[in-house]
């Protein structure tokens, strides 16, 4: 069978998702290693600029995996990234010209935002609050360590 000339890179998508799925795994029995949800958020607006169907697809169920290993509400990163993607970031861009600034804010709109985000919904659908340790400031360093390189 041969390949399409148009589109060169239909494999490495789903290549990202398996080693995601795998890395998901062992990032729910080892703490040290981060969940990836800056890098998620990243890929997603990366997909919704390039309008790619495909990876948009895969990221959401990745976003889905994560949600459904650490016990969020169903769809809710997919609906804060959303909302991120299209009222924070643009006027964040406007505000700083500092690239690592943005990749800085980034991290912590996505980590800090998205526990306030679930604890306002935890209160509207009456669930437990979530609760915050020191290892999201672990998270968050060493995704932006992750994004600065990307």
């Amino acid at each position: 069978m041969q390949r399409s000339i148009s589109n060169k890179n239909s494999l490495t998508p789903y290549i990202y998702a398996v080693v995601f799925v795998i890395y998901t795994a062992l990032s729910g029995i080892y703490l040290f290693l981060p969940p990836l949800l800056a890098i998620l958020f990243i890929l997603f607006s990366k997909a919704l600029k390039e309008e790619n169907a495909i990876s948009l697809f895969l990221i959401f169920f990745c976003l889905l995996l994560f949600e459904a290993q650490n016990g969020y509400v169903l769809f809710s990163t997919i609906i804060y990234f959303t909302f991120i993607y299209k009222y924070l970031i643009p006027k964040l861009i406007q505000i700083i010209s500092c690239n690592a600034c943005i990749k800085i804010a980034t991290v912590i709109f996505v980590y800090i935002g998205f526990f306030v985000f679930h604890l306002l919904l935890s209160k509207i659908f009456l669930l437990p609050a979530p609760s915050i340790d020191y290892h999201v400031i672990y998270y968050m360093v060493i995704e932006f360590f992750i994004m600065s390189i990307l």
